[in-house]
């Protein structure tokens, strides 16, 4: 059975402006999307599903499903402020969704094969796709699952701080833990750190983060469903709570539920957070294309 691509992007893109999921940014406007389905093909993967809210759905059937007619299954799920398709009875006023795993979540009916995450506004590269089509059908099990790893100081806007979530790996290439860090920056020197409502910690260059480069079988939507409703009940007078996917990894670790293979990758990583992102990647995608990576055509 073929792996599906499972692309989170119902976010709103408040850093940025606008809606970086279908802004343009190859020479013919191809979106990073466009790209990640692209390589993820050539991989071996047989359907693509947005994670999108519903008003998205008709621009982005408009953008993608002429282009990708007859080359990749695709299929749209909607994330929801709804709570009650969880089995939670409870209207919580929220200005965003619940994130990252909740948006996973709301795949649960509709993602029946081993799949991967990805985030809709960042550039992996192909490699990352080809060792992660490989895992989910040669390796992956309910117990045994997998992240894409990338060093954190090639992963980092020189515009404002991200989120990553950092790992702790072991010997054997599992992960130990991961900690989502919500603000990580690079300060003076080139050096990377994070700063929590403790202070600024430093943390080493070739620190290994997650990029929400996942890799899972169905098994993860019950796993994750019981954490989900404990986590809105703990967080539901706090409106910037978030449920990533970081938290459900850790969980899963600690808990002794499945292992995580993190899985390293050569490509080089990019993405879009904030508009002075945006010629960046620009640049680096044209340099792609000049040295025959990818065709100046991405869908001809």
């Amino acid at each position: 059975m073929k792996p599906t691509l499972l692309i989170l992007a119902a976010g709103m893109a408040s850093r940025y402006g606008s809606m970086k999921q279908v802004d343009g940014f190859g020479p013919n406007g191809e979106t990073i999307i466009d790209y990640s389905i692209y390589d993820a093909i050539k991989a071996g993967f047989g359907k693509v599903s947005f994670i999108i809210r519903e008003e998205f759905v008709d621009n982005f059937k408009a953008i993608f499903e002429p282009k990708l007619a007859g080359k990749i299954e695709t299929d749209y799920v909607f994330q929801s402020y709804d709570l009650k398709p969880f089995g939670i009875d409870k209207v919580i006023e929220r200005a965003k969704p619940w994130g990252t795993a909740h948006a996973v979540l709301a795949a649960r009916n509709q993602v029946k094969e081993p799949f991967c995450v990805i985030n809709a506004d960042d550039f992996y590269g192909y490699d990352s796709f080809e060792k992660m089509a490989k895992f989910l059908t040669s390796d992956v099990a309910d117990d045994t699952y997998s992240l894409i790893g990338y060093q954190i100081d090639k992963t980092l806007s020189d515009y404002g701080s991200v989120s990553r979530g950092v790992c702790k790996v072991d010997d054997t290439g599992n992960m130990v833990e991961i900690n989502e860090r919500t603000e990580v920056y690079f300060t003076e020197g080139g050096k990377v750190a994070y700063k929590d409502a403790t202070g600024e910690h430093p943390l080493p260059n070739d620190t290994r983060v997650s990029m929400n480069f996942w890799g899972f079988t169905p098994a993860v939507f019950d796993q994750s469903l019981d954490m989900f409703k404990k986590f809105v009940d703990a967080n539901e007078n706090n409106p910037k709570a978030e449920f990533f996917i970081p938290l459900v990894a850790d969980e899963l670790i600690k808990s002794g539920q499945a292992a995580f293979k993190v899985i390293p990758t050569a490509s080089k990583w990019f993405g879009v957070t904030y508009k002075e992102d945006k010629p960046i990647v620009q640049k680096s995608i044209s340099d792609l294309v000049a040295n025959g990576t990818y065709p100046a055509n991405l869908w001809a």
